[in-house]
């Protein structure tokens, strides 16, 4: 078997011409099988079933390697088969007859609501980078806004009158989100007290969140920030600048919000994108079943 693979491996490099990285990932995922198939007594191709392919998978699954790597490790298993079918190295390819499957999506960390709230509080309102990140943290778990979205925010984006945003998501769609009181309320005293501090002579910045030296937020300071903030917070979780977007989500449905809506909130062109949210309450439902049932 490691002879045919490392055969597959120079035609990858000589003939297909794939990148280094990509030939010694495949390399990686069909060793890794070959070594799942002498566990199994198989020696040789030619005796590999559908069902040893996907009992690897699940393996893979179940060692908590990532859906996307376990995705990668089928498609090399599958062009493998298909250059040992073209080369009659096997009568029959076994990856014929394996549907795709859907990655196993890992359902995101997502904080209570009064774990949200310790977060949120943590800023010192004394000063004013403190006033700026109480915002940022109001206006992420408010509107759901990606990181990305947040910190590309111009003054011009917000309208404060009536309390929404207008931000521009992926693919350069661009949406309307309102920020709710606690949030606009956040970002008033932001905007009054702290950003015009934190500008000083940089008056051609247009960007909503400053750094310390009047510059447009990055996603590694405003990611530095959270980890900080997490810490002060005493929260345990793994806490990104993500999992407030999640948070946001996820409190929204537990509260029935419809799922339409949450999903026209986050910016999603596919509602399956966000049916994932109605997974995360599912499990918290289990979670408590079985922390509380007599008999769970």
């Amino acid at each position: 078997m490691k002879d045919l693979i490392q055969q597959f491996l120079d035609y990858l490099s000589v003939e297909r011409g794939l990148a280094p990285n990509t030939i010694q990932a495949y390399g990686r995922d069909l060793n890794n099988f070959a070594q799942f198939l002498e566990k199994r007594n198989i020696a040789t191709s030619d005796v590999v079933t559908h069902k040893d392919i996907t009992d690897f998978m699940w393996q893979r699954k179940e060692k908590g390697i990532a859906a996307n790597s376990i995705s990668r490790a089928l498609v090399a298993i599958r062009v493998f088969f298909r250059f040992l079918l073209r080369e009659q190295k096997i009568k029959q390819d076994p990856t014929s007859v394996l549907d795709s499957p859907k990655l196993w999506k890992r359902i995101p960390d997502v904080l209570g609501v009064s774990e949200t709230e310790k977060l949120i509080t943590e800023p010192d309102l004394k000063n004013i980078l403190g006033i700026r990140d109480r915002a940022m943290l109001e206006l992420l778990y408010a509107t759901g806004l990606r990181v990305s979205e947040l910190i590309s925010l111009n003054i011009s984006d917000l309208n404060m009158d009536v309390g929404f945003l207008k931000c521009i998501g992926k693919g350069s769609k661009e949406r309307i989100v309102p920020m709710g009181r606690t949030a606009q309320s956040a970002v008033t005293a932001y905007l009054q007290k702290s950003r015009p501090k934190l500008l000083g002579k940089h008056l051609s910045i247009t960007g909503l969140f400053l750094t310390r030296l009047g510059k447009k937020m990055t996603r590694q300071m405003l990611w530095k920030l959270i980890k900080k903030y997490t810490k002060q917070a005493g929260i345990k979780k793994e806490v990104t600048p993500h999992t407030l977007r999640h948070s946001f989500a996820t409190h929204l449905l537990e509260r029935g919000a419809d799922l339409r809506v949450v999903q026209e909130l986050l910016g999603h062109a596919n509602i399956s994108t966000t049916q994932i949210y109605t997974h995360v309450d599912k499990e918290r439902l289990k979670a408590i079943h079985r922390q509380f049932h007599p008999r769970p």
